[in-house]
């Protein structure tokens, strides 16, 4: 069975951090690129930020350059958002995705498994 388990997420005054995690089983997790996304209630999912299968690139939402890093360890299939002097713009719910191949990319509806998401809440 497919599973991407996302984790970390809580409430959090404005400044604070986060570390989310996200726990992939069932599938080859080298062979995939990892995504996360955020959807804040009223408004479409977005791409925060995603490494690809090699590790040799990262990308950030412009907003969150900066201030998040991603990072993935394959011996653990585990991928990591690290948040950093958070917003209160930042709250939304946040999934980890897994795509097929080489490439990120933000089109949330090309990829090929989803977590079931973990709210994450910063208070100004």
């Amino acid at each position: 069975e497919v599973q991407l388990q996302a984790s970390g997420g809580g409430l959090v005054q404005a400044g604070g951090s986060l570390r989310l995690s996200c726990v992939a089983s069932g599938f080859s997790f080298d062979d995939y690129s990892i995504g996360w996304f955020r959807q804040a209630p009223g408004k479409e999912r977005e791409g925060v930020s995603c490494i690809d299968r090699s590790l040799d690139s990262q990308y950030y939402l412009a907003s969150a350059k900066g201030r998040f890093t991603i990072s993935r360890d394959n011996a653990k299939n585990t991928v990591y958002l690290q948040m950093n002097r958070l917003k209160p713009e930042d709250t939304a719910v946040y999934y980890c995705g897994a795509i097929s191949g080489w490439l990120c990319t933000y089109h949330y509806y090309e990829y090929d498994y989803w977590g079931q998401g973990t709210l994450v809440t910063v208070s100004s």
